[in-house]
C-alpha cells in the first residue's frame, strides 16, 4: 500500500497477515494531490497540485526523479501514456495536452484543445 503524507512524502506499508512494515520511500517536500501506477505497475507518477511531476520506480527503491514542472502553466492533471510505457502526458487548464518521457522528462509534443479543461 503506497500513499503520500501531507508534507509530500511517499510512504509503503508492506502488510502481512498481521504484520506490517514502514517504509519512507521518497521525500518530495511538496504535498502530493494524486498517485498514479502505471499499467504494468513498474513507475508511480507522483502529481503535485503545483505542478511538478516526479516518477518513482518501486524496484529500484530509488529516490523519485522529477520529471516536469509545469507550475507556470495552471496545470491540471497528468497520466501515462497507454498504451506506451515510457511517456506521460500532462493537460493545462487552458487546453495545453503535452506528451513527456519517462526516461528524463524531455519535452516531446504538444496539441491545444481550444477549450478550458477542468477535473
Amino acid at each position: 500500500l503506497y500513499f503520500s503524507a501531507q508534507e509530500g512524502i511517499l510512504i509503503f506499508y508492506h502488510i502481512k497477515d498481521l504484520q506490517y512494515e514502514i517504509k519512507i520511500c521518497a521525500d518530495i517536500s511538496q504535498p502530493i494531490s494524486s498517485l498514479i501506477f502505471s499499467p504494468d505497475y513498474t513507475s508511480l507518477l507522483l502529481v503535485t497540485d503545483q505542478g511538478t511531476v516526479y516518477s518513482y520506480r518501486p524496484a529500484h527503491s530509488g529516490e523519485a526523479v522529477k520529471l516536469l514542472d509545469t507550475s507556470s502553466s495552471c496545470f491540471v492533471a497528468a497520466d501515462f501514456f497507454i498504451p506506451e510505457k515510457n511517456y506521460c502526458v500532462s493537460v493545462t487548464i487552458s487546453g495545453e495536452v503535452q506528451v513527456w518521457s519517462l526516461e528524463d522528462g524531455t519535452f516531446l509534443s504538444k496539441i491545444n484543445l481550444g477549450i478550458e479543461v477542468h477535473v
